[in-house]
């Protein structure tokens, strides 16, 4: 296995042009373009994915310093989904959000069947560094840190990633069938800033998730759980996403969020999300209006 092993994609101020770049333990980034690698897909579609990638990282591939370049988000052409109420916290807080709702959220968590939803089209996904939206037309309105799956078309897990599912909390909460318009408007998804190959899903459940939003360059909120506390396997949640349904460029798949800010709170121009994945790394935006 190769230990920590991360796919970006990534330009640089000479180049605009999206590569697809490899990041060893070390931190150099290796130029796959030069091994004739300019789509990610061809890789994860790969059943000896970590030899392969063990392979590129000897052949003196042209390097370059994550510093050095602007990182894009790891979303190539994927769809990506999410799954709802996974974490207690979650469940309690949409329970909050409207007694309307609350014997829905209720019943979901404890369902055999996972509650799945379209997040975004894959041009649609914001990079790292890049402005999420918060809508105007929303009072409550808040970011959600998730832990990402990344999925080939075969459906089977080959990495990890970091997400932002930014929620309006009032329109959802307001009804049930709001539920697109709260989850899915222009920049309402972030993923990045890589994805990391090969990590077992038990040292995965082990990682810290972490979110902390800064206004004026002061901290406003911050929280933290655990992927141990998904109640849902990776496994089970795959095999309900792949149901009567195809993926042929796959598919990132975000699991639900365990930190969600006070109810009082709601997100504002200016502000800034930094979400941490002990394992992964950062991802960091600014956030605007929509």
């Amino acid at each position: 296995m190769v230990p920590r092993m991360r796919l970006c994609r990534f330009a640089t101020d000479a180049d605009a042009r999206i590569r697809v770049g490899l990041i060893t333990g070390d931190d150099t980034l290796l130029d796959l373009a030069a091994a004739g690698i300019d789509r990610m897909q061809s890789l994860l579609e790969r059943a000896d994915l970590t030899e392969e990638l063990a392979r590129l990282a000897g052949a003196g591939l042209p390097q370059h310093w994550p510093d050095e370049v602007r990182l894009v988000t790891p979303v190539e052409s994927q769809e990506v989904w999410a799954a709802g109420v996974t974490y207690l916290r979650s469940k309690q807080a949409r329970m909050v959000e409207s007694e309307f709702s609350a014997d829905a959220y209720d019943h979901v968590y404890e369902a055999a069947r996972p509650e799945l939803f379209f997040k975004s089209m894959p041009e649609k996904v914001v990079s790292p560094g890049d402005a999420v939206g918060i809508r105007s037309d929303a009072r409550w309105n808040v970011p959600e840190p998730e832990l990402g799956l990344v999925i080939n078309s075969f459906g089977r897990i080959v990495g990890v990633t970091i997400g932002n599912d930014m929620s309006s909390r009032d329109i959802e909460g307001e009804n049930l069938l709001y539920l697109p318009q709260a989850k899915i408007y222009a920049r309402s998804c972030a993923v990045g800033p890589w994805i990391v190959i090969g990590a077992a899903e038990d040292d995965v459940r082990g990682w810290k998730i972490q979110l902390e939003i800064c206004r004026g360059g002061q901290t406003v909120f911050a929280g933290e759980t655990r992927a141990s506390q998904i109640k849902r396997s990776f496994a089970e949640l795959v095999e309900y996403l792949f149901r009567s349904q195809q993926f042929p460029h796959g598919v990132v798949l975000l699991t639900g969020a365990g930190v969600i800010p006070p109810d009082a709170f709601t997100l504002a121009a200016g502000d800034r999300v930094r979400i941490t994945i002990s394992g992964v790394g950062t991802l960091e935006n600014p956030v605007e209006v929509v």
